[in-house]
């Protein structure tokens, strides 16, 4: 009684360009995985960040000793620190120089602010769309993968006095394989992109509600003066 082969069994009869398409799409996954659990700290991080940051900034005290206590800490600023560091540290800078008009200060500070909010979020997409390319093409390298193993496997079976299932089977599986792989390394990429995705516009749109309340809070300052 012939015993079924093993899917290593099968992945090593294979032909070599089916064999070559499984390392790419193994290669792809592990990427793929790699940057999954990297961008989940990220964003982890990230979350927490603002949450903390919003806490601690609307909790009232001087805007001059809320900077200096971020500008001591010895670590790089990320989101909203980085944001509010950029705007207050050009605000400090106008107002110390010759510009006093209150719309030009309120200008510069927005520009730097909306510089610092983008260099945030480049920060956060970084390594994203690799997700999406994942996503898309594996399951087409996959296939690549089963057309070509079928393709061979009716070649040999040509060669063949008499095609049995069992002549057919293996070969068949052998290419199946290239599929499967293929939708294992596309289906938590998408859903890790799709998932990234929004934490990234969520994170967008509380950098930019912080802007636009921040530059409000300026102007009220500058109106009373």
């Amino acid at each position: 009684m012939n015993s079924e082969p093993s899917v290593v069994e099968l992945i090593t009869g294979a032909s070599l360009p089916v064999q070559l398409v499984l390392l790419t799409l193994l290669l792809a996954s592990i990427g793929s995985w790699a940057l999954i659990i990297h961008k989940a700290r990220v964003y982890k991080r990230a979350v927490g960040g603002v949450r903390e940051f919003e806490r601690s900034f609307w909790a009232g005290g001087s805007l001059n000793e809320f900077y200096d206590r971020i500008s001591r800490e010895a670590r790089a600023r990320e989101g909203h620190e980085a944001i509010f560091e950029a705007g207050f540290r050009e605000f400090q800078r106008l107002r110390q120089g010759e510009e006093r008009r209150h719309e030009h200060v309120i200008g510069g500070v927005e520009r730097a602010m909306r510089v610092a909010e983008h260099r945030q979020l480049d920060q956060l997409e970084e390594g994203v769309p690799f997700l999406a390319t994942v996503g898309s093409v594996s399951p087409y390298v996959g296939l690549f993968g089963t057309v070509w193993g079928i393709m061979s496997a009716f070649m040999n079976l040509g060669a063949m006095q008499s095609a049995t299932l069992a002549a057919v089977a293996p070969p068949i599986a052998e290419a199946l394989i290239a599929t499967a792989m293929g939708l294992f390394a596309a289906i938590p990429a998408v859903i890790a992109y799709n998932r990234y995705t929004q934490r990234v516009d969520w994170l967008a749109g509380r950098y930019e509600n912080f802007v636009d309340e921040f530059l409000g809070l300026l102007q009220r300052q500058l109106g009373g003066k």
